[in-house]
C-alpha cells in the first residue's frame, strides 16, 4: 500500500504516500535534486510524484523563478505537518530494535555533570541498557520536570526542591580554578584579592569558600555567568577565577587547561537526580539510576 485515504467534510482524497515524501524532501531542499538524492531515487522520479501530487490535490506545490525552486502558499501551509509528522514516524520506529521497542526516556542534565561525568561514559550506558533510548537535554540547573514533559533531571544543589524527590548521586567539592598563568600569581588564598573572580548565580558558593580561607572581607564584584560550563571555559582563557566542582573538570586539570591553585574546597552540596513527587520510576529511569550506582561504585 503506498497511498493515503483522507476524509474530511464528506470528502476523500487519497494520495500517494511517495508523492508526499517527495514533497515534504523538495519544499525542505528546495531542490529537487537534493530531494532526489536523499530520498534514494532519480529526479524525475521526483518530478513525476509531484506533478501526480498537485493534479490529485488541484494545487500548485511548486514555482521555478529565476533564482530556482519557490514554494507556494499551499505548500507552505502543508509542508510543515509533514516535516513533523514523518519526523514523529522515524523517531517511533527507531525506537524498535531487535524486534522490540526501545524505551524512551528523556532527561535533563546540569551542564557541568553532563559534560565531566555523563557524556565520557554514556558508551558504557548505550552497551549496558540497549533497551533505553536515552534523550538528553541539558540545563543551567534551573528546570521543571513535570512542566517540560521530562522523565527525571540531574540537578546540583542540597536536594531540597519542591514538589521533586532527590536521589543523592555524587557530592562535589569546589574549589578555585584558572589558568596556569593566573596561578604563577597566587601564591597564598589572600592573594585571590589581585584577580578577577568569576561568578555564578550561586554567589553563597564564594562567600563559603572565602570565609573557610579567612578572606570573609573580598567583595565580589567579578562577571556573572549562568553556566558553569562556560565560567570554566573563561578561566581556562585567563579572564578571572572560577569556583568549580573539580571533579567534573579532570578532563581540564589533567591536559593544564585549568589548575587548582589551593587545596582548599568546599562541600557543601551535591548531583542528584530528581523526579516529580508521587511518580514512579518507569523501568528505564530506574535501569539509568542504578547503572549510575554502579558507575559510581567503581571510581
Amino acid at each position: 500500500m503506498d497511498s493515503l485515504r483522507i476524509s474530511h467534510d464528506n470528502r476523500t482524497l487519497t494520495v500517494s504516500l511517495n508523492g508526499l515524501r517527495a514533497f515534504e524532501s523538495a519544499a525542505r531542499h528546495l531542490s529537487f535534486t537534493a530531494a532526489a538524492a536523499e530520498l534514494g531515487v532519480t529526479q524525475s522520479a521526483i518530478s513525476h510524484q509531484i506533478k501526480a501530487l498537485e493534479e490529485r490535490m488541484g494545487v500548485m506545490l511548486f514555482r521555478r523563478t529565476p533564482r530556482g525552486l519557490a514554494v507556494t502558499d499551499e505548500a507552505l501551509a502543508l509542508a510543515p505537518t509533514l516535516t513533523e509528522t514523518f519526523d514523529r514516524i522515524a523517531r517511533l520506529l527507531a525506537q524498535f530494535g531487535d524486534g522490540k521497542r526501545r524505551a524512551p526516556l528523556t532527561i535533563s542534565v546540569v551542564g557541568t555533570f553532563a559534560l565531566g561525568w555523563l557524556l565520557p561514559r554514556i558508551k558504557d550506558f548505550e552497551q549496558a541498557c540497549p533497551f533505553v533510548d536515552l534523550r538528553l537535554l541539558t540545563n543551567n540547573n534551573r528546570v521543571d520536570v513535570a512542566g517540560e514533559g521530562l522523565d527525571a533531571a540531574i540537578r546540583f544543589g542540597n536536594g531540597m526542591w519542591t514538589g521533586l524527590d532527590a536521589t543523592r548521586l555524587i557530592d562535589a567539592a569546589m574549589s578555585p580554578l584558572c589558568s596556569p598563568a593566573m596561578a604563577r600569581q597566587l601564591v597564598q588564598p589572600g592573594d585571590i584579592a589581585r584577580v578577577t573572580l568569576l561568578r555564578s548565580y550561586r554567589g553563597q558558593d564564594w562567600l563559603q569558600w572565602l570565609q573557610a580561607a579567612g578572606l570573609g572581607h573580598i567583595a565580589l564584584t567579578g562577571p556573572m555567568f549562568d553556566s558553569s560550563v562556560l565560567m570554566a571555559e573563561a578561566a581556562a582563557r585567563g579572564h578571572g577565577i572560577a569556583l568549580l566542582p573539580v571533579g567534573m573538570f579532570e578532563n581540564d586539570l589533567s591536559s593544564r587547561r585549568l589548575v587548582q591553585p589551593f587545596a582548599l574546597s568546599i562541600a557543601n552540596d551535591a548531583y542528584w537526580l530528581v523526579r516529580p513527587t508521587g511518580r514512579l520510576p518507569s523501568h528505564a529511569l530506574n535501569a539509568f539510576q542504578d547503572w549510575i550506582a554502579q558507575k559510581l561504585l567503581e571510581v
